[in-house]
């Protein structure tokens, strides 16, 4: 139901009771599909929030000053203490400063060249300038045409992990603070594969108390048919060459019966004397629901930015870095204060943009020759000369050859007039 305030503003927008029954339909469709998109990534955020602090969404540009940030979640602003209205629109390279690893930057940035997934650790800096070793696993957001359209960053803040594991290394082992303070998954076990320790990461993802882990080996906790080739690994000899096994893949099984497809690292350590084998657990099950979800919602981000578009504009990309304007949708005389045909032709946005803006603009139409799509946020000034901030989302169409068209969002309800 539609709350009195919006119900009033239809009736002072409609013509007659008729033209207000599909104004008032039309409402409630769009804050059902609103709705709708604010479940799938409110789904999506339940989905790996177990297992990070932060999600960004950037767009693509990788050239100075980088992509550029069109969404975070509220555990960013827990983790950095950036409020989202500080960063859209700005580059994830605020949270960079003296130590963070150009090395590691340099890899990241290679990877989204190539289009490929990232995972690295670097420094990284919060708003009052405290040092965090930030986490990421970047993945590619495609559209229902297999192209790149946004970059999906997974990030938390393991600055305690780390401090632990240099205690580990520096004195005596302490399960306990190593364990609560991990956000990853670790079980310690005997040479004979029985369970010592395991964090509680581990006893949530099969789903047991703690007192219920005393005694058991580590194959209790498989199905039948794959607990005889993990007993045998324990009990054959072969444990002096785990240390070489980089990833060894095995099937949980949950208390509930249902299975949990992981991969383990095995590192030998040494309490007192005596050998513990220390296995740091890759959730496989959780990382492909993730994956999966987020292609049934890559249509439903992009549909996010057409449905929320003031106006919507065609062009052509000649020669020149301006576009030629072919058509233009309603909404545009509202939002600029220009009608559309003043604003057709090759010069026809020249007007429109901010000076200072014009070569991220330039950029933005150039990432389009190459047959990319590109998302970017600039000023215009528009007629009367306030100075808004926008999101442009622009496309080849797939209906015109050699042409583009283009989504355009107000991102700050405020303006700014012109000196």
């Amino acid at each position: 139901m539609l709350d009195s305030k919006t119900i009033e503003l239809i009736k002072s927008l409609a013509k007659d009771e008729l033209a207000f029954d599909q104004l008032k339909q039309m409402f409630e469709n769009e804050r059902d599909n609103a709705n709708t998109y604010k479940n799938h990534l409110d789904l999506l955020e339940s989905a790996v929030r177990n297992d990070y602090d932060s999600i960004i969404i950037t767009d693509l540009n990788l050239d100075k000053p980088g992509p550029r940030i069109v969404y975070v979640n509220d555990g960013f602003e827990k983790m950095t203490g950036y409020s989202r209205d500080e960063v859209i629109g700005e580059s994830p390279r605020i949270l960079q400063g003296e130590k963070t690893d150009r090395k590691v930057l340099d890899r990241l940035k290679e990877c989204l060249i190539k289009g490929k997934s990232f995972f690295g650790q670097t420094v990284n800096y919060r708003k009052d300038g405290s040092e965090y070793i930030n986490q990421w696993d970047i993945h590619p957001l495609l559209n229902k045409d297999g192209e790149i359209t946004h970059w999906v960053s997974y990030q938390h803040d393991i600055t305690e992990r780390k401090r632990a594991e240099r205690k580990l290394v520096n004195a005596d082992l302490e399960a306990d603070d190593f364990f609560e303070e991990s956000k990853k998954t670790f079980i310690d076990l005997k040479q004979d594969g029985t369970v010592i320790e395991a964090n509680k990461a581990f006893r949530e993802m099969l789903g047991y108390q703690k007192d219920e882990l005393k005694g058991k080996k580590i194959w209790d906790f498989t199905p039948e048919n794959s607990s005889p080739t993990l007993q045998t690994l324990f009990t054959s000899g072969l444990l002096d060459d785990l240390a070489k096994v980089k990833e060894l893949s095995i099937l949980f099984r949950r208390k509930n019966g249902l299975p949990v497809q992981a991969e383990i690292t095995i590192t030998q350590l040494s309490e007192n004397g005596n050998i513990i084998l220390r296995g740091e657990i890759s959730n496989i099950s959780l990382r492909k629901n993730v994956m999966d979800l987020l292609q049934k919602r890559n249509d439903t981000f992009n549909k996010l930015f057409a449905r929320k578009n003031d106006f919507n504009y065609g062009f052509k990309l000649c020669n020149s870095s301006s576009p030629e304007i072919t058509w233009i949708s309603e909404g545009f005389e509202n939002l600029t204060g220009y009608s559309a045909e003043e604003c057709h032709g090759s010069d026809g946005f020249n007007k429109l943009i901010h000076p200072d803006d014009l070569h991220i603009v330039t950029e933005h139409y150039n990432a389009l020759k190459k047959g990319k799509s590109s998302c970017q946020q600039f000023r215009i000034v528009t007629k009367t000369g306030d100075i808004k901030s926008v999101m442009d989302y622009a496309k080849p169409d797939t209906e015109a050859k050699d042409e583009f068209k283009s989504s355009v969002v107000a991102v700050e309800k405020n303006s700014l007039k012109t000196v």
